[in-house]
C-alpha cells in the first residue's frame, strides 16, 4: 500500500448538507483524503437516507453520495449544539452548505459572519437560483432546474420532452462546487486567505445548455429533440441490426468516406447528393438511416461492431445499468472496491480521478450520528459533557 499523501489529507470539511448536490461534492473531497464531517439532524438525518430502500433496505442515493464521511448529529439552534459547531469550525478548512435560501445568514453562518474569526475558511454556498434576483427565494429541486435551464426542452422525442434520467442538475452543481472549492484552496495556499464560493444550480446547468442557447439565439431555432440521434450530426446514434442495435458516430468527412467504403461497401454513397455534406446528411437523416439499417439487417450486432472496429469507426453498445455494473472494461481496470454500510458491505466504484501514487480513500458510509461522541471528544468535550448534550437534545 502506498504511503503517499492523498491530495486533501489534513483538510477538514464540515458539511451542512442534504440531498444530492452538496453531498456529491463533499464525497469527492472525502475520496481525495479530506476529513468530511457531515452534520445531520438527530434521528432522521439527511432526508436522502429515505429516498429509497434498494440496497439492504437503505437508500441507493445516500450510499452513493456519502461514503468516507463522519456523521455527527447537532441541533445548531440549541446553544450547546451551536457551541459545539463553533468549536468544530475553529479547525475547519471548508464549510459547505446547501440549506434553504437565507438559512445560514439567519444562523450567523454566512461567510461574512464567519470571516472575522475564520479568515482562512473556504465557505461554499450552494443555492437553487442564486442569492439575488426574482427567483432567489424559490425552492429548487433537480427536476425543476432541469426545466428552468432548458435541458428538458432538448431531451426526449419530437412529441414528448423528457427529464434526463439521472439527477443531472444536482450532479452538475456538485461538480462545479468541487471545482470552486479546490480552486479556492489552491489560492489560499498562495495568499493565506479563505473565500466564499457560491454555486447556483440554475447557473451550473444553464452553462451546460449554452450550445442550444447559442443556436436558438443566433440561428433562430432550438435544436430538435432526437431520442437517440445527435441533433446536428448524421449518422450519429443508434441503428438497428439483424438482432438488435448498435450506436456509432461519424465526426468528419474522412470518417464518412471510410464508412462508405469499408462498412457499407458502397463508396459511391459518399458523393450521393443527399449525403455528401454534414448538412445534407442531417437534412436527409431518415433516408440515410434506412440505407444503413438495410445494410445492417443481415448482420448481428456483434458482426456490425466487428466491422465498425475494423474500419476504425467509433461505436458503443446500448448498455443498461446491469450491463455497466458488469462492464468488462471497468472490471479489467480494477475500478471496483467494497465499502461498509450500516447494513452490510457493498461494491463502490473508484472516483474518475486517478493518481498514479495513491488511491482514493473509499471510506465507509456512516449511520446517523455514528461518530458524534468521537468527534465531540476530539473537540475536548468530556464524557460527562457529552452525556449532558445528549440529555438536553443538543446532539
Amino acid at each position: 500500500m502506498s504511503t503517499a499523501l492523498r491530495p486533501l489529507d489534513g483538510i477538514r470539511v464540515v458539511a451542512l448538507e442534504h440531498a444530492v448536490a452538496a453531498p456529491l461534492c463533499s464525497r469527492h473531497l472525502a475520496d481525495l483524503g479530506a476529513d468530511v464531517i457531515k452534520i445531520e439532524r438527530a434521528g432522521e438525518g439527511d432526508f436522502a437516507r429515505n429516498y429509497d430502500n434498494y440496497v439492504f433496505g437503505q437508500s441507493s442515493h445516500f450510499l452513493w453520495l456519502n461514503r468516507g464521511k463522519r456523521s455527527i448529529t447537532l441541533d445548531i439552534k440549541n446553544p450547546s449544539g451551536r457551541a459545539a459547531l463553533t468549536r468544530l469550525l475553529g479547525d475547519t478548512d471548508v464549510l459547505i452548505q446547501n440549506l434553504a435560501p437565507g438559512a445560514t445568514a439567519r444562523l450567523g453562518l454566512s461567510h461574512e459572519a464567519l470571516k472575522p474569526a475564520h479568515p482562512k475558511l473556504v465557505v461554499c454556498d450552494i443555492s437553487g437560483y442564486g442569492e439575488s434576483g426574482p427567483f432567489a427565494q424559490k425552492k429548487a429541486y433537480d427536476l425543476l432546474i432541469q426545466a428552468e435551464s432548458g435541458i428538458i426542452s432538448v431531451t426526449g422525442s419530437p412529441d414528448e420532452p423528457s427529464r434526463v434520467g439521472i439527477s443531472i442538475a444536482d450532479i452538475c452543481t456538485g461538480m462545479y462546487a468541487l471545482t470552486g472549492i479546490l480552486a479556492a484552496l489552491v489560492r489560499r495556499g498562495r495568499t493565506g486567505e479563505g473565500a466564499n464560493v457560491k454555486i447556483a444550480m440554475l447557473d451550473a446547468l444553464a452553462e451546460w445548455t449554452t450550445q442550444p442557447q447559442l443556436r436558438a439565439a443566433y440561428f433562430g431555432s432550438p435544436p430538435p429533440r432526437s431520442p437517440g440521434m445527435h441533433p446536428a450530426i448524421a449518422p450519429y446514434g443508434p441503428h438497428r441490426t439483424g438482432d438488435g442495435q448498435v450506436i456509432f458516430g461519424i465526426q468528419n468527412e474522412r470518417e464518412w468516406a471510410n464508412f462508405c467504403a469499408n462498412v457499407l461497401k458502397q463508396p459511391e454513397v459518399r458523393t450521393d447528393p443527399r449525403f455528401s455534406t454534414v448538412k445534407d446528411r442531417r437534412e436527409n437523416r431518415a433516408a440515410l438511416t434506412a440505407l444503413i439499417e438495410g445494410h445492417f439487417s443481415t448482420m448481428t450486432s456483434m458482426q456490425v461492431v466487428e466491422v465498425l472496429e475494423a474500419a476504425g469507426i467509433a461505436n458503443g453498445r446500448l448498455n443498461d445499468s446491469k450491463d455497466v455494473w458488469e462492464h468488462a472494461q471497468l472490471e479489467a481496470r480494477d475500478r471496483w472496491r467494497e465499502v461498509g454500510t450500516p447494513n452490510g458491505r457493498i461494491r463502490a466504484m473508484l472516483p474518475p480521478f486517478t493518481f498514479s501514487d495513491v488511491e482514493a480513500s473509499m471510506g465507509d458510509v456512516p449511520a446517523v450520528g455514528q461518530q458524534t461522541d468521537a468527534i465531540l471528544a476530539e473537540l475536548g468535550y468530556s464524557a460527562a459533557e457529552i452525556a449532558a448534550m445528549h440529555a438536553e437534545g443538543a446532539v
